[in-house]
């Protein structure tokens, strides 16, 4: 099982709260990256991401005024957070402080559950509460490459095993249909048997079988049930 220490981006550049906006700005360029944690005396206090800085009056972005009585309706704490935020060279005001962050174990289907649930690109990774890395989607995207690199070479098995592996993995699936279910195996290559219900259950089926260690490829014989039936009962 990946963690999130097996595929966190560490050492990181990180800035503290005394930075100024500019040189962040300047760090995210040089380095090519999209965000620096922000720490203070070893304590992780916040992070500064290209979306806290998208919103700046230097460019010309900020949000649109909205209308003197809208303000009437809204906490003044936060229009004024907002304001500073969208001004200050500082980045205590510019940082999102309220961070989602892991620890080095945590389980990185964990961690792409969070990215996805919480809308975020990235989540810092702790060890007793020290900043050790950090984990983005493109550290995802990256440990996804290496699996398939692994998974792409060859793989030389029985194809007996094969086809017990093919069998056993379609049967313990809900949505396949397993009356008539059979399969052949030659050089790798899967043949099925049987029926199915509908194309979304055939594919879905077909990618099953693609991912089993030893399988080359599948050639799909299978009918749909409803032909199927017909040609049983001399319909056609």
């Amino acid at each position: 099982m990946l963690r999130a220490k097996d595929i966190m981006t560490s050492p990181i550049i990180s800035v503290g709260p005394d930075a100024r906006v500019a040189d962040v700005a300047e760090l995210l360029l040089t380095h090519g990256i999209s965000a620096v944690p922000v720490i203070e005396k070893g304590t992780l206090r916040g992070i500064v991401s290209e979306g806290d800085l998208l919103h700046r009056e230097e460019i010309d972005t900020l949000p649109p005024n909205r209308s003197w009585w809208l303000g009437l309706f809204r906490d003044n704490g936060a229009l004024a957070r907002g304001y500073a935020k969208t001004h200050s060279v500082h980045v205590a005001d510019v940082m999102t402080r309220d961070v989602v962050t892991v620890d080095e174990e945590t389980p990185v289907r964990e961690i792409a559950d969070i990215l996805e649930r919480r809308h975020i690109k990235r989540v810092p990774v702790l060890r007793d509460g020290r900043l050790t890395g950090i984990v983005s989607r493109a550290n995802l995207i990256r440990a996804l490459a290496v699996a398939f690199q692994g998974t792409l070479l060859p793989v030389s098995r029985e194809e007996s095993d094969i086809r017990t592996d093919v069998l056993t993995a379609l049967r313990k699936e809900s949505w396949t249909v397993t009356t008539g279910l059979d399969a052949s195996v030659a050089d790798g290559v899967v043949t099925l048997w049987g029926t199915f219900q509908s194309e979304d259950e055939r594919r879905a089926s077909q990618v099953l079988v693609e991912n089993i260690p030893g399988v080359s490829a599948v050639d799909d014989r299978r009918v749909l049930i409803d032909l199927a039936y017909k040609v049983a009962y001399g319909a056609i």
